[in-house]
C-alpha cells in the first residue's frame, strides 16, 4: 500500500462501535472528515426534548470527536424516517433506501470537500452503503477500505438453515434481495482492503470467494465507561430460588443469536435456581409457553446508556450466537466484570475457563451444561469476573489505531 495514504475520510450510518474508527484516527490527527447520518451536538435543540423522545438519536455524539470535522444530516434523516414509516415500506426496502439516501447525501459532501484534498486520501466506509462512495473515490485516485459489518452472505445461509430447523419460531425474516448482494460484491471488488472484526468473519467471507490477502482482521475497540472503575461484583455464597443465578441475554431476539437453543436449555434447566433475562427487540414468533415461562423475564430494547444497570445486576452473560461479526456486547459485559458464555462464531473475547466459557457447540445441552457449571461453582464465577480486565487492553482504542496504521 502507498504510505502517502495517511488522511482518512470516514462514512458511517449510526453510532457503530461508538465511533471507534474515527476516534482512533482523530487521536492520531489522521481524520480529515467524518460523515454520518446524524450528529447531535450538546447544544442541539433535540437535547431539549423530553428524555423519552428520540433517545437513540440524541446519543449520536461522542465528546472525543467534538473538535473533529464532521457532517451529519439530522433534519434530513428525521424526514426520511417519517416518510418511509408513513409509506409502510418493508424492512428491506427501508434498509436499501436508507443506504442509497445516505450515499447520495455523502456524495454532495465529497463534491464540496474533494477540491481541498490531496490524492493521498483513504476513504473508509461500511459495507452495504459504500458502493457509490468507492466509485467516487476511485475517480480521485484514493485508497478504499471497506468495513465489513457482518459475515455476509454465508451468515444468511446459516440463518435460513436455522429457520428450517425451528419453524415454530417463524418470523417476518426474509431473504436478502439479490441486488443487495450484487452491490456488495461490487463494493468488495472496488475495496483495496476489507476490514473484518473476527477470524470467524474472515472465514465466512473466504467461503464466498473473497480473496484471503484482501482481508484484514481488526478487532473492535471499546472504551469502558468511567463508572466501571469503582464497580465491585459480589456473588452470593450460593444460588437459590430466592436468589437465582441471573443469566443475561442482551441483543436482538432472533434465531441467528441462538435463542432457539437457549429456549431448549431453559427447558432442561427448569428445576434449577436460574433466572433468564432477555433484553432486546423480539424478531421471532414466541410460543405462549415461552412468553409465560416463569424462569424468563422479558425487557424491551433499551438505549445504550441504560444497559449498564443490567450488566451490573446479572451474574453471567450469554452469547450463543450462530454468527456475528464480533459482538460488542461481550466487551461491554467484560467492562462490568461479567463472565461470558459464548459460541466460537464471533469475536475472540472469551478465553475458555479464564474469563468465561466457550461453547463446544451451540446446542441446548451445551448451553445448559455451561450454565450449570456456573450455578454450582460460585468461586469459578468469581475467578472469571476477576480476570475480565486481562482481556480489555487487547481491544483498546490505541490498539485499534496501531492496526489502522498497518492498512496504509
Amino acid at each position: 500500500m502507498n504510505e502517502n495514504h495517511s488522511n482518512w475520510i470516514c462514512f458511517q450510518i449510526g453510532a457503530r462501535e461508538h465511533y471507534a474508527i474515527p476516534r482512533a484516527l482523530h487521536e492520531q490527527e489522521k481524520l480529515a472528515h467524518l460523515v454520518t447520518d446524524a450528529w447531535v451536538m450538546p447544544k442541539s435543540m433535540l437535547n431539549f426534548l423530553p428524555k423519552s423522545l428520540l433517545t437513540n438519536l440524541r446519543e449520536r455524539f461522542h465528546p472525543k470527536l467534538a473538535s473533529a470535522s464532521i457532517s451529519g444530516f439530522n433534519n434530513y434523516l428525521i424526514r426520511f424516517e417519517i416518510k418511509h414509516k408513513i409509506n409502510k415500506k418493508s424492512d428491506w426496502e427501508i434498509i436499501i433506501a436508507r443506504n442509497k439516501w445516505f450515499q447520495e447525501q455523502s456524495i454532495r459532501i465529497l463534491e464540496k470537500l474533494s477540491p481541498q484534498l490531496s490524492s493521498s486520501i483513504t476513504l473508509f466506509a461500511y459495507s452495504y452503503a459504500a458502493l457509490d462512495l468507492f466509485k467516487f473515490a476511485k475517480k480521485q485516485g484514493w485508497q478504499t477500505i471497506l468495513g465489513q459489518i457482518d459475515p455476509g452472505i454465508y451468515e444468511e445461509q446459516l440463518v435460513k438453515q436455522e429457520g428450517g430447523l425451528y419453524p415454530e419460531y417463524t418470523s417476518s425474516w426474509q431473504l436478502t434481495p439479490t441486488s443487495y448482494w450484487a452491490n456488495w460484491r461490487q463494493e468488495c471488488t472496488l475495496a483495496d482492503r476489507i476490514v473484518v472484526n473476527s477470524d470467524w468473519s474472515s472465514q465466512a467471507l473466504q467461503k464466498t470467494g473473497i480473496a484471503t490477502d484482501k482481508i484484514k482482521i481488526v478487532p473492535l475497540a471499546y472504551q469502558p465507561p468511567e463508572a466501571v472503575t469503582n464497580f465491585t461484583r459480589v456473588y452470593p455464597r450460593s444460588f437459590s430460588k430466592d436468589r437465582p443465578l441471573r443469566v443475561l441475554f442482551l441483543g436482538q431476539i432472533i434465531l441467528r443469536k441462538g435463542v432457539a437453543r437457549i429456549f431448549k436449555a431453559i427447558e432442561l434447566l427448569k428445576n434449577d435456581a436460574i433466572e433468564f433475562w432477555f433484553i432486546g427487540a423480539v424478531g421471532i414468533n414466541l410460543p405462549q409457553e415461552i412468553k409465560n415461562n416463569q424462569k424468563i423475564k422479558w425487557f424491551s430494547a433499551v438505549s445504550r446508556s441504560t444497559t449498564a444497570h443490567y450488566y451490573q445486576q446479572a451474574d453471567v452473560f450469554l452469547f450463543p450466537t450462530l454468527s456475528d461479526g464480533f459482538g460488542l456486547t461481550q466487551l461491554e459485559a467484560q467492562a462490568w466484570k461479567l463472565p461470558i458464555i459464548a459460541s466460537k462464531f464471533c469475536g475472540e473475547v472469551v478465553k475458555d475457563k479464564i474469563n468465561g466459557l466457550i461453547l463446544p457447540e451451540v446446542t441446548g445441552e451445551a448451553i445448559a451444561k455451561s450454565i450449570l457449571l456456573c450455578l454450582n461453582n460460585r468461586d469459578l464465577l468469581s475467578k472469571f469476573s476477576q480476570e475480565s480486565f486481562q482481556v480489555l487492553p487487547n481491544f483498546s482504542l490505541s490498539e485499534l489505531g496501531k492496526q489502522l496504521k498497518l492498512l496504509n
